[in-house]
């Protein structure tokens, strides 16, 4: 696998728009928490966290594009096997009947996805930091189906699947997200 700047190097050749390289970031690093909680390699996983939507402005978001078109375009980038198929799977709109079923396509569709209801949560903070919202917060909005009505809180909750509780995923999220905040526009 190569570096970290390699990869954030190659994100940015496919990706213009600054709030989607801010989304993966946050994403990259939910998932190095993830890991490092499930004692796995916070390398790999930050990657596919950093990488998962690569393929966005490509296809347009399209859910049936999304997600293969992102494995195609990492074929030869020496990335370990588990990467490009946690990216493929992380939009199961686009997959036919093949259903997300490893600990880290759970922790890729759900890491992701948390990021943009403590995005959201954040901007109706009097200070629209990230470090100021409370787990609390989080988990209440999850109940407001109105409130950030395009994230999936079905994919959030497979937290669940990977054997941790929704309040300790917001907690964990919250503590990767806060110190980079102002990386993230925060």
């Amino acid at each position: 696998m190569k570096s970290r700047e390699y990869y954030l190097d190659l994100l940015c050749q496919k990706i213009a728009n600054p709030r989607m390289i801010a989304h993966s970031l946050a994403s990259e690093a939910v998932l190095r928490a993830l890991a490092h909680r499930f004692g796995e390699d916070e390398d790999t996983w930050g990657i596919a966290g950093l990488l998962h939507d690569i393929d966005v402005e490509i296809t347009g978001a399209h859910p049936l594009r999304h997600g293969p078109e992102g494995v195609l375009m990492l074929e030869g980038e020496d990335l370990p096997p588990e990467v490009p198929d946690a990216i493929g799977m992380h939009n199961e709109k686009a997959t036919g009947s093949r259903k997300r079923s490893t600990l880290f396509q759970h922790a890729l569709a759900a890491g992701e996805t948390i990021t943009g209801l403590i995005f959201a949560v954040a901007l109706v903070y009097p200070d629209k930091k990230i470090s100021s919202v409370k787990p609390k917060s989080v988990t209440k909005r999850m109940k407001e189906k109105i409130f950030a009505a395009s994230v999936n809180r079905d994919t959030i909750l497979e937290c669940e699947k990977m054997g941790i509780t929704l309040d300790e995923f917001v907690t964990l999220a919250l503590a990767a997200l806060a110190p980079i905040e102002r990386e993230l526009g925060f």
